[in-house]
């Protein structure tokens, strides 16, 4: 995530609502923020994780790490206060997270991104996915340790249905994991219907994106970003844009803090107190217009 400009000098008639503003380190940037362009959004998100790799490619205190943290986070009242000013006047989003599962196959040593599509269509022909409503359900694929993603297979020739994601990232723009590539979010169209779906890396070492002291921290925050893009922009990949903002290219609600931070990702990869009490997660700050930068969990929407 990389590259900026665009000021905008931060003029405040009044002290805002509630004590909690801008990150810290950051200077207001309303030139960056995030334009409606009337595509889909998902006010009310199902989501669930496959574990890529089979069981023994994983630790199962890790499994329930995240799946406990990633739901947590993406339920929290003062995080979704944030997020609430991109959802066209709802006054409550909710997200529901589906049990997850461990798919059987053995850990791929790189896996590019028609090969996650692939696997997705797989999962969807063997009955795999039944019950679910595709129209406001995420896939996610875990990538196990080790594991290196790729945007593509290589050849460059993406075809007419899958355009290049040099729109897209930091995160994304990259075109492996070893290059700082953390994940991505897309679609897949089987006839009539969409399939949205994530994928990101076991962020360790040099692969992935590592800002935490414990890698599945890194996947919580990774898979953060991706669903708060997913529900803002579900289909980007269609060119059927909703919330990104004016920069050429366009860039989402996770990219343009990630973009600013640089290499300082502490600026924006943070553990937050959750609103009920009972702890902390660690997440990805995402961008406010309201502040016009990037903010951390308030107490009341803007």
């Amino acid at each position: 995530m990389q590259k900026y400009a665009a000021q905008s000098k931060l003029i405040a008639k009044e002290p805002p609502p509630h004590s909690e503003v801008i990150a810290p380190g950051f200077h207001t940037r309303k030139a960056l923020n995030l334009v409606d362009r009337g595509g889909k959004i998902i006010r009310d998100l199902i989501y669930t994780n496959f574990f890529v790799g089979g069981a023994g490619a994983w630790n199962r205190e890790d499994i329930k790490s995240i799946d406990q943290s990633l739901s947590k986070a993406m339920s929290d009242q003062g995080l979704n206060n944030v997020l609430l000013q991109y959802f066209r006047g709802a006054r409550n989003i909710t997200s529901t997270f589906r049990p997850s599962s461990i798919l059987p196959d053995a850990p791929p040593q790189t896996i590019s991104q028609p090969e996650v599509e692939d696997l997705l269509r797989t999962l969807h022909g063997t009955g795999k996915l039944g019950g679910f409503d595709f129209g406001n359900t995420l896939f996610n694929f875990m990538l196990p340790r080790g594991t290196v993603l790729t945007i593509d297979d290589g050849s460059g020739d993406r075809g007419p249905d899958r355009p290049a994601k040099s729109r897209r990232a930091p995160v994304e723009e990259e075109a492996s994991s070893l290059e700082g590539l953390g994940g991505f979010h897309g679609s897949v169209h089987i006839g009539q219907l969409t399939l949205y779906y994530a994928v990101g890396v076991f962020s360790e070492g040099n692969n992935g994106i590592v800002a935490f002291d414990k890698p599945w921290k890194n996947v919580v925050a990774t898979f953060y970003h991706e669903l708060v893009e997913a529900r803002t922009d579900a289909d980007v990949e269609d060119n059927q844009v909703a919330w990104v903002n004016n920069e050429s290219p366009s860039e989402e609600i996770g990219d343009i803090p990630m973009t600013l931070a640089g290499g300082n990702l502490g600026k924006v990869m943070k553990e937050v107190a959750l609103a009920d009490g009972t702890g902390s997660v660690p997440i990805q700050l995402m961008w406010s217009n309201a502040v016009g930068g990037p903010e951390g969990p308030i107490s009341q929407p803007h």
